[in-house]
């Protein structure tokens, strides 16, 4: 099954703010996003789904502290929103 992500507008504007803040984040990035497309719920994302006004959305670590907010149709990652754990709840 080919999965495919479909990147917000707003996710890529945080996202870019974020990797230009930390450039140190980058690798860790783009290995979150390959292992997304393998497998969104590949064990050391911790992927997890999310409840209340987030209903139907996931979430999955990049670092210890930046999370994504992804949501899931058919073969397409929506991928929603980045950042830390308060920024993204």
């Amino acid at each position: 099954m080919k999965r495919e992500f479909n990147f917000a507008p707003s996710f890529l504007k945080k996202a870019g703010k974020l990797l230009q803040k930390n450039p140190s984040l980058d690798p860790e990035y783009e290995v979150t996003l390959s292992r997304l497309l393998k497998n969104p719920f590949d064990p050391e994302l911790h992927s997890h789904p999310l409840s209340g006004d987030l209903k139907d959305r996931y979430a999955c670590s990049v670092t210890y502290k930046i999370r994504i907010v992804f949501r899931l149709h058919d073969n397409i990652i929506h991928l929603l929103n980045i950042g830390s754990h308060d920024e993204v709840y």
